[in-house]
């Protein structure tokens, strides 16, 4: 019966140690820049419902700040009905054991252009689409920019960057006669993870295990041999 137990802790502490528990931070709708006034709903996708993530969020006014004082909170989402420039900022998700997600960067303009960016690092090779938007909405040609230098103008108001590389990685907006320019965005190129990226997050989660796993050994072993006591 013991070893019936040990071997059911043994599984469970197995399940718990090796699971990834993580959140990713999204945004919808999914860009970088709002214009004030529009709704956003911030969400934590997490692999652990019960570590109990929040949002939180670093503006030019506060820091550390969760969803209750600046959103509507729904578990583990959060949502602001009208962003005003204020709401500009960095958000990120947290965990009651203080493990934090990745973060994404938020512009609020009240101005009348914003350009289409992703919120999260592009990865190398992919395909990179921006568009620029204005409001009211229009179909003119709009002209993009990347560190301050003209890439080039689109008459779709759409620009397609093919198989981005590290180059490609910069300060990007874009601009549309007659209704202005949108706020900058940083654009974040990352490198594909290599195969000894994962054969080192899988030591490291090895390692890991068998310590936890090994000190219950102990453990029950201790507490079996006080339990026996002496004959």
């Amino acid at each position: 019966m013991e070893g019936a137990s040990l071997l059911w802790r043994l599984w469970a502490t197995w399940l718990l140690c090796c699971r990834m528990n993580q959140a990713d931070v999204t945004v919808s709708p999914n860009r970088s820049q709002l214009f004030t006034g529009e709704s956003a709903s911030l969400s934590c996708e997490e692999s652990d419902s019960s570590a109990g993530w929040t949002l939180r969020r670093n503006t030019t006014r506060d820091t550390r700040i969760q969803c209750e004082s600046w959103g509507r909170p729904a578990g583990s989402s959060c949502t602001i009905k009208h962003v005003v420039q204020l709401d500009a900022g960095v958000y990120w998700c947290e965990s009651r054991e203080g493990a934090t997600s990745n973060s994404i960067t938020l512009t609020v303009t009240g101005g009348s252009v914003i350009l289409q960016s992703p919120v999260l690092p592009v990865m190398e090779g992919d395909d990179l689409t921006l568009s620029c938007q204005s409001r009211p909405p229009s179909n003119l040609p709009a002209a993009f920019y990347k560190d301050g230098s003209l890439i080039r103008t689109e008459s779709t108001g759409h620009m397609t960057l093919h198989h981005v590389t590290r180059s490609d990685e910069g300060l990007y907006r874009c601009s549309i006669s007659s209704h202005g320019e949108s706020p900058p965005s940083w654009i974040s190129v990352t490198a594909p993870p290599t195969a000894s990226a994962y054969i080192h997050l899988f030591f490291h989660l090895l390692m890991f295990c068998l310590y936890i796993i090994s000190t219950i050994l102990l453990m029950s072993s201790h507490r079996h041999g006080a339990t026996a006591g002496p004959r």
